[in-house]
């Protein structure tokens, strides 16, 4: 089932450019508040908030006058216990997503009792500022006895001492709860957007007089509406946006040049590359450490694929060279004596057949030679690895040396074993020996040396040297300067491939007088022995 959903997705999910993926993706992000501000009701919460801590204000400044009022120019006015012990924590209550929504306020009852005198009095004084501040902040205010009483507004005389807010209040304890607004009538199309819209905010307050309660204030007030509230800070908003969008487009900018331009790039020098042609391969100016090394990585394969293209075609140019020359001397051979066979003498056609036995045998040992430089360049690290050199050149010593030919071995006291098996070393040092060899010499000297994680073997010889015109050669397949005697040239490409292949190096030393080859093997990782 889950494939068949994937395969159905891929069939119809667009192929969209990197930068409008990374686009979209911001955009997305960026819209996340302002979503939350609309469908989480961040922002409408803190309208609620806000008209909450306006009637807060406004209740314990009348609370205040009030209980000044109630005892004379001298009161000792007591603040009402807060609902946690830490008097400075914020006495805001309601929240959207919380608080329970109660019915609209029920009208007050009618009760026997008449209003305290006291409170009364009070009332009459404090009333033009009641109104003053109700006119200007366009809330009601109602003030009540200690025993629940309005003292003003046309429900005067009679009793909310019901309401769970207004108890709480007589009981000492400020309270603020959400009730549906009875008279509420929709003025805006998309209101019903709004939860908080037809809703109204009830605050009480006491007013507490020598620690006692002696009476309460209740302020309502409909929170400010949510689209009021934003078309009031449409300036912030629209910054805001603004802002958001500016930093989206300079994101995106510094995301197209750092990631979009230098892929788009890279894929160029792709099609570039797989023409023939050579790819460009400059860093960007924006550099990412993923896309910097994907860039130095291609460089590199791009390099190799060069150094390999030059390679084949210098190979295939040889090969042909390199057979072309037995092949026409056989080829003529045949013709001659198809031709004037039967006027050869037996000492011509011995000859003519000689020299082709000699031609065909210089071509079996060019494929053989072939064969063995393939296997080299294609090798990988087999075997048993950790090879120990002494043993291998005391070999080499013994199956090369001559009364004419002599190899010497000097090496330390103490030498790690090698990161290569010993057919492969073996192959090398006697590639190398032989070639001394070939070359005239009559001695090899062969040190080594212990680097930095490296052993670096030295092979001297005192034959004829090589040519500096020739040096920069000594490693090209198919060059040699033993040509008449049967050389191919490619010994040395086959050692130095077989070198490579476990992470060593094959170069031609520095030498006086002979020739000097170099070569460089790591040493065995588990190797332990101190040098």
């Amino acid at each position: 089932m889950i494939a068949r959903a994937k395969a159905a997705i891929a069939r119809h999910w667009p192929v969209l450019r990197l930068r409008t993926i990374l686009f979209s993706t911001l955009v997305l992000v960026a819209a996340l508040p302002g979503f939350g501000a609309l469908f989480l009701r961040v922002y409408e919460n803190a309208l609620v908030r806000r008209t909450e801590g306006e009637l807060i204000a406004q209740s314990a400044a009348l609370a205040a006058s009030a209980a000044i009022l109630w005892q004379g120019p001298r009161p000792t006015v007591a603040r009402p216990r807060p609902a946690s012990a830490n008097p400075y924590d914020p006495q805001s209550e309601v929240d959207l997503r919380a608080s329970p929504i109660l019915p609209p306020r029920p009208a007050a009852l009618v009760v026997a009792d008449a209003p305290q005198p006291d409170a009364l009095a009070t009332a009459r004084r404090l009333l033009p500022a009641i109104d003053e501040t109700s006119r200007t902040t366009l809330s009601s205010i109602r003030l009540l006895d200690g025993r629940g009483i309005l003292l003003n507004g046309g429900e005067a005389g009679r009793s909310l001492r019901q309401l769970p807010e207004i108890r709480s209040a007589l009981a000492g304890r400020p309270a603020t709860v959400l009730r549906e607004n009875g008279g509420y009538v929709s003025r805006y199309p998309f209101e019903w957007l709004s939860r908080a819209s037809n809703l109204r905010l009830h605050h009480t307050r006491p007013i507490m007089v020598d620690g006692r309660v002696r009476g309460v204030l209740l302020v309502s007030r409909s929170p400010r509406p949510l689209f009021k509230g934003m078309y009031e800070d449409r300036g912030k908003i629209m910054l805001g946006i603004v802002l958001i969008f500016g930093a989206l487009i300079v994101l995106t900018a510094i995301l197209s040049r750092a990631i979009v331009r230098p892929i788009e790039r890279l894929s160029r020098s792709t099609r570039t590359l797989a023409s023939g042609q050579p790819a460009a391969t400059d860093l960007p100016s924006l550099q990412v450490v993923e896309i910097r090394d994907l860039f130095r990585d291609f460089a590199v394969m791009a390099d190799s694929i060069d150094k390999r293209s030059r390679y084949l075609r210098d190979f295939a140019s040889s090969v042909s060279h390199e057979f072309k020359t037995p092949l026409a001397g056989i080829s003529g051979a045949i013709e001659l004596l198809q031709d004037h066979e039967a006027d050869m003498t037996p000492a011509d056609r011995r000859q003519f057949l000689h020299n082709m036995a000699i031609d065909a045998e210089r071509l079996s040992r060019l494929v053989r030679r072939l064969m063995e430089l393939a296997k080299a360049d294609l090798h990988r690290p087999g075997g048993k690895a950790g090879a120990a050199l002494p043993p291998v050149l005391a070999i080499v010593a013994d199956g090369l040396a001559t009364a004419g030919f002599t190899v010497s071995i000097m090496l330390p006291r103490q030498l790690p074993k090698l990161a290569i098996d010993a057919r492969t070393l073996e192959a090398v040092l006697t590639t190398l020996i032989d070639n001394a060899r070939q070359a005239g010499a009559s001695a090899v000297v062969v040190t080594a040396s212990v680097g930095d994680g490296i052993v670096m073997i030295d092979v001297a010889d005192d034959g004829w040297g090589i040519a500096p015109a020739d040096r920069d050669r000594i490693f090209e397949a198919f060059f040699t300067t033993k040509r008449e005697t049967g050389g191919t040239g490619l010994g040395l490409p086959i050692a130095r491939s077989l070198a490579e292949a476990y992470g060593g190096t094959l170069t031609l030393g520095t030498a006086i007088a002979g020739a000097r080859f170099v070569i460089g093997l790591p040493i065995d990782p588990g190797e332990r022995a101190e040098v």
